[in-house]
């Protein structure tokens, strides 16, 4: 199992945006912000009031421990707007005695689960946000590669992960459950550390705009 926390600490933090570890203590801010305009959310699982938070952010610690997902509040502005998380993260299995084996930082993961209030909504947040946790990835961990996936149906959020600079990689037919109840097929993006530097400058560009 691999635990992401010691590599993270309180968080990541940017000039207008900070990742925090979720924790119960958001329940309340959060619980706001699902409380605003909810037209976006037809495709993503978003939390509706104090007690589906509540049981959100439970659901994301016990994953925690697991060593399934890793979940952030976004702060933006002193205030909790959503939520983004890394989940199906790991290091490879390597041939026996390989330099390249590593137990303490993943060499594959996804960025995911990510909603915001629609105030924070195409607004630089969610592009500062993926910057830090994009940044943290390659930088920090080294990571081979960041995969991040979306309903196939979902136009806006795959324009939006295509203006990160990630690159479709295809259709998964079937994938899991959507939020409306139907079988979902998903969108697969991806960026790989070789790409990084370009993608880096390119979200420095859109955040100066």
């Amino acid at each position: 199992m691999l635990d992401l926390a010691p590599s993270i600490g309180n968080g990541l933090h940017g000039a207008e945006v900070s990742l925090v570890p979720l924790a119960l203590e958001h329940a309340e801010q959060l619980a706001l912000a699902t409380q605003e305009s909810r037209e976006s959310y037809g495709f993503s699982p978003v939390p509706h009031g104090l007690e589906q938070v509540q049981q959100y952010i439970a659901s994301a610690l016990k994953a925690r421990e697991q060593s399934l997902r890793f979940a952030f509040a976004i702060k933006w502005r002193e205030r909790f707007v959503g939520s983004t998380s890394y989940y199906d993260y790991q290091p490879w299995a390597w041939p026996a005695g390989s330099p390249l084996q590593r137990t303490d930082r993943p060499d594959v993961l996804e960025i995911g689960y990510t909603w915001l209030a629609a105030s924070a909504q195409r607004t630089r947040c969610n592009t500062e946000a993926k910057r830090l946790l994009l940044e943290h990835a390659f930088e920090t961990w080294q990571a081979h590669r960041v995969c991040l996936r979306t309903d196939v149906r979902n136009e806006r959020s795959r324009n939006a992960i295509a203006r990160l600079g990630a690159q479709f990689e295809g259709i998964r037919r079937a994938d899991k459950p959507s939020s409306d109840g139907l079988v979902r097929d998903s969108a697969f993006f991806s960026i790989v550390i070789a790409e990084w530097r370009a993608v880096r400058a390119r979200l420095i560009d859109q955040l100066a705009r």
